[in-house]
């Protein structure tokens, strides 16, 4: 009696291959030092910036430095949005599959895995992983170096109010977990470039192409329907976390966008890594028909987003306003007043008792006071308890795109004028002098909502 051995196929599974393909990404020296420059380049950056009689008062929460450690990492994630993790999603995601083609080594591994799927699932999971501590790295090693160098003190948010130590730690968290949606995103036109694009040294740069791309288009007047569409708005939108109350409409709307990208891109990237023919070894060229296919989902995919938040958001213009812009710089001058007041030792006043107001213009009357521009000019008047004069105040405000502006002291030198302040973390210059704010971008809800 003779037994016939017939030979039995069995597909790896995706844990496994997942294994081996986070082990090649950690293998290149690239990766290695993308992680030791994230878990450790923050941390110094943060502390030496902090201990410097000069900071960075033109990035968000920079001024702040000074005062408390949690600024540290919001100046980080406002440098990593706009930078670092564009280039650290190229540097990983694009380059994926683009290596198999410049080795060589596709028969290799469809041996060894059998199955395209499972590899696909493995390299896209591995980007994952990767990214995901990359991104944990920057957060953690500004919080690190922003409490060792300054220490756990209260933050001043957006609209000039004092978040205590325990807040500031939850929305400095929240923040960066939102940064990982665009993250995503980006790491999706990542694979979807290094798939499309084969050995082509294009694929590894169109993340960090896209992510330029996307901040040239924020710097313009576009409409509110098109900015929220952006795959890279929530890298903006996070401020909106530090004001009160939080502006939580373009927030969510940045991360879905974000996240409804990097799935839309991540499949469409998987749909062409299948129909590929890997017994050709000339397929790894790109084709005018892959580029197509992978250039015009991505733009149906904006157009279809902007139609969709276009009557969501109500809003065809800049949505910066008037209004908003007297209600941001009131309500900011009112809580910095009463931080200016505790640092002098001055008899504590509640935001009620001030009754602040702000008149802002545009350039002159002859221009429509809206939108972007460094010609904002606003006059805050307020009142003291007991006192029959109305206090004045001239700020000159520079307001971007995308909604925050800072507010230059114009006078009187007594209130926003440039002096030096005793805190309890040492000389600071006078809160009401310089500040940023946030205008929330979408239509205010009406007073019966």
């Amino acid at each position: 009696m003779t037994t016939t051995l017939t030979p039995t196929t069995t597909r790896v599974p995706v844990t496994r291959a997942f294994r081996f393909e986070l082990v090649k990404l950690l293998a290149q020296w690239r990766i290695r030092l993308l992680l030791l420059a994230c878990w450790l380049g923050p941390a110094v950056f943060v502390a030496g910036v902090s201990r410097q009689s000069t900071l960075p008062s033109d990035t968000l929460f920079g001024r702040w430095m000074h005062a408390t450690g949690w600024a540290g990492p919001l100046v980080i994630l406002g440098f990593a949005g706009s930078w670092a993790l564009p280039l650290l999603t190229s540097m990983v995601a694009g380059d994926v599959f683009a290596a198999e083609d410049r080795l060589g080594t596709w028969r290799q591994l469809l041996v060894a895995v059998r199955s395209p799927r499972r590899i696909f699932a493995a390299k896209a999971l591995a980007c994952l992983a990767v990214l995901v501590a990359l991104v944990a790295g920057l957060a953690l090693s500004g919080v690190v170096g922003g409490l060792l160098a300054v220490g756990n003190h209260p933050l001043v948010g957006l609209d000039g109010h004092l978040l205590s130590p325990g807040d500031a730690a939850l929305r400095v968290l929240l923040a960066w977990l939102c940064a990982l949606a665009p993250t995503l995103a980006l790491a999706g036109i990542g694979l979807l470039g290094s798939v499309a694009l084969g050995r082509s040294p294009m694929g590894l740069l169109l993340p960090a192409l896209v992510a330029l791309a996307m901040q040239l288009a924020q710097l313009m007047p576009l409409p509110v329907a098109v900015r929220l569409a952006l795959p890279g708005y929530a890298f903006l939108s996070w401020n909106g976390l530090f004001t009160g109350p939080v502006q939580l409409g373009p927030l969510l709307i940045g991360v879905a966008v974000g996240l409804v990208w990097a799935a839309g891109t991540t499949f469409l990237a998987r749909f062409l890594f299948l129909r590929r023919d890997f017994t050709n070894p000339a397929h790894d060229a790109p084709g005018h028909r892959t580029l197509l296919v992978g250039a015009l989902p991505p733009l149906a995919l904006l157009a279809v987003t902007v139609g969709a938040l276009a009557p969501a958001v109500g809003a065809a213009g800049s949505g910066i306003d008037q209004d908003k812009v007297q209600r941001s710089v009131a309500t900011a001058f009112a809580h910095l007043y009463r931080l200016q007041t505790a640092e002098l030792n001055r008899p504590d006043v509640t935001e009620e008792q001030l009754r602040v107001t702000a008149a802002c213009d545009k350039g002159s009357t002859r221009v429509e006071p809206e939108g972007a521009g460094n010609d904002w000019r606003c006059v805050v008047s307020w009142r003291l308890p007991g006192v029959e004069a109305t206090g004045t105040a001239v700020y000159q405000l520079d307001i971007a795109p995308d909604g925050r502006f800072v507010a230059d002291g114009d006078g009187p030198k007594e209130v926003n004028g440039y002096f030096l302040v005793r805190t309890a973390t040492g000389d600071a210059p006078n809160p009401l002098w310089q500040f940023d704010g946030n205008v929330e971008l979408l239509p205010a809800p009406s007073k019966g909502q």
